[in-house]
């Protein structure tokens, strides 16, 4: 089978059947399914399509909950503690960030911590969803190791995603999605699955040396940002999700790929009512001055200048338009899962 350009449409049709097979009744399987795509018209495809066997095989191993309950431990105003019972951490994330976004309109802000969840995907899905209840969503999340803390060689710290959406006015949005690696993982991890090669400077191997052989830097650790500073804004994350939430300790979350048994991961969720600080039309009308004064800076050999999330940004309106091209291997991967799971192919 070559490579396909599937409608987006088509693509939830598919992953909602798909996952309501696996288990997850419509609302929730509708929520996995717009994570993933999320992903994939982002241009994030590290944590899109590519993620759903392994979602599924997490299920079938029961290392995934299928059948969490989803349920409030403790709220105290403007805070509130959610355990996702070893689910999926799409789902827990969802409720999070809405729950926050319900605080914050009583209170100015919400902050909501999940403990016992699994991988959520990308950070984004969740931040945007503030958005359009003119907003900052604020997301964390912890992860497996894969980090080594600075002037070690043993990975400990995870990559631990985070991210922040601002809404403007009449620009677009700024949508901060980052790691605190160098790389996410899941791009070494996907350029192991196409037999390529990776750039030096975004892993080590296990003996703490610079490596362009992503077999090695899976078994390596990953190269924080800005050294010591990726490193203990790492820390500082998994201290947040893991400790906070009473979850776990740095290095105790299972990788997405261990399906031996929950993940232990943890999240927190921050909406903030710009409306309590500013009218929100001012602050949208302001945002959208200092993206135009940021594109208007002489740029460096004729570069574009790109604000946070602006390729993302475009890249998800051409996909909405064109559809999402994916190739003939991840092709074959969801053709065995429609077999196994009968419900009707993609293509």
């Amino acid at each position: 089978m070559d490579s396909a350009v599937i409608p987006v449409s088509k693509l939830r049709e598919f992953l909602i059947e798909l996952f309501k097979e696996v288990g997850l009744n419509n609302s929730h399987a509708g929520i996995v399914a717009d994570s993933i795509l999320c992903a994939e018209l982002r241009g994030v495809k590290s944590h899109g399509l590519v993620r759903v066997s392994t979602y599924i095989e997490r299920v079938e191993k029961k290392a995934t909950n299928i059948n969490a309950k989803i349920k409030t431990e403790k709220i105290k105003k403007a805070t509130a503690l959610i355990n996702a019972d070893h689910g999926f951490g799409q789902i827990a994330g969802f409720y999070g960030m809405k729950l926050a976004i319900t605080l914050a309109k009583k209170y100015g802000v919400g902050l909501v911590g999940i403990k016992n969840s699994n991988h959520f995907g990308i950070a984004s899905f969740y931040s945007m969803l503030a958005l359009k209840h003119d907003m900052i969503g604020i997301v964390l999340t912890n992860s497996s190791p894969a980090i080594a803390p600075y002037g070690s060689s043993k990975p400990l710290l995870g990559t631990n995603p985070l991210s922040i959406a601002i809404p403007s006015k009449e620009e677009k949005p700024i949508i901060l999605d980052m790691s605190t690696s160098v790389v996410a993982r899941g791009k070494i991890r996907l350029a192991k699955l196409k037999n390529q090669k990776i750039p030096f400077g975004w892993a080590l191997d296990s003996s703490g040396r610079d490596t362009d052989d992503p077999d090695l830097a899976l078994k390596g650790s990953l190269v924080p940002i800005g050294g010591p500073k990726g490193s203990g804004l790492s820390l500082v994350i998994d201290i947040l999700c893991g400790v906070l939430t009473n979850t776990c300790l740095t290095g105790e979350v299972k990788n997405v790929t261990d399906m031996t048994g929950p993940s232990k991961t943890g999240h927190l969720f921050c909406a903030v009512n710009i409306a309590d600080f500013i009218e929100k039309n001012v602050f949208k009308s302001n945002i959208d001055e200092i993206i135009r004064k940021i594109k208007s800076l002489p740029s460096i050999n004729n570069l574009q200048i790109f604000l946070p999330g602006e390729i993302e940004n475009n890249l998800e309106e051409k996909s909405l338009r064109e559809g999402i091209n994916l190739d003939s291997n991840l092709i074959d991967e969801l053709s065995r899962l429609a077999s196994r799971y009968k419900i009707k192919n993609l293509i």
